[in-house]
């Protein structure tokens, strides 16, 4: 099933997620395998739980097409389930980012090379270990969404500011996108 993307301008996405039990999601790998499919469908990298609506420390990444730059990208498909940062390290090297809840905006934005992190995956077996390069770079992004950041907070003051009119049209749907999205200032009844 896919789920419609959340668009800026929703409280889900600036609201820090909680953990979740396995208890409370004995489905866990049904809602994996839609946020996966929805993920696709809109051409993503990542996707986390808050840009579906649900305010949960989860997220996917499929980093496969960036295998070309590095090779060790080459089927880099993972569920990451309460993930904690443990350690940002190394250079810090500017990319270009966009963001499915933020279509047509990207920006280069500094990030550190290196990541540590503990987490669990979908079978709830518990993992800690360090990424680099574009894998660290896009679990930095989605790690930012279940703290209840954006891309853009990274950005310098004066290009928020430029910005601005931009992400009131997305907020309020002024924006053509070829995946469903949810748009929390539209106006009901268009």
């Amino acid at each position: 099933m896919k789920f419609p993307i959340i668009a800026y301008g929703d409280p889900v996405l600036r609201k820090k997620a909680p953990s979740i039990e396995p208890a409370e999601y004995p489905h866990i790998k049904e809602l994996v395998a839609d946020m996966f499919e929805t993920m696709y469908a809109a051409r993503g990298v990542g996707l986390a739980a808050p840009q579906v609506g649900l305010s949960m420390r989860l997220f996917v990444i499929d980093a496969t097409p960036f295998d070309d730059d590095e090779p060790e990208l080459k089927d880099f498909k993972k569920v990451f389930i309460n993930a904690c940062i443990l350690e940002e390290t190394g250079e810090e090297w500017a990319f270009n980012e966009g963001c499915l809840s933020i279509p047509d905006v990207r920006e280069d934005v500094n990030r550190k090379s290196t990541v540590k992190i503990s987490y669990y995956d979908e079978n709830w077996k518990h993992h800690e270990e360090t990424f680099s390069g574009m894998a660290a770079r896009i679990i930095q992004h989605e790690y930012d969404h279940i703290e209840g950041k954006l891309f853009t907070d990274k950005l310098s003051p004066l290009r928020k500011r430029l910005l601005e009119k931009k992400l009131n049209d997305i907020s309020k749907g002024a924006v053509s996108v070829e995946y469903k999205m949810k748009f929390p200032a539209a106006k009901k009844g268009r």
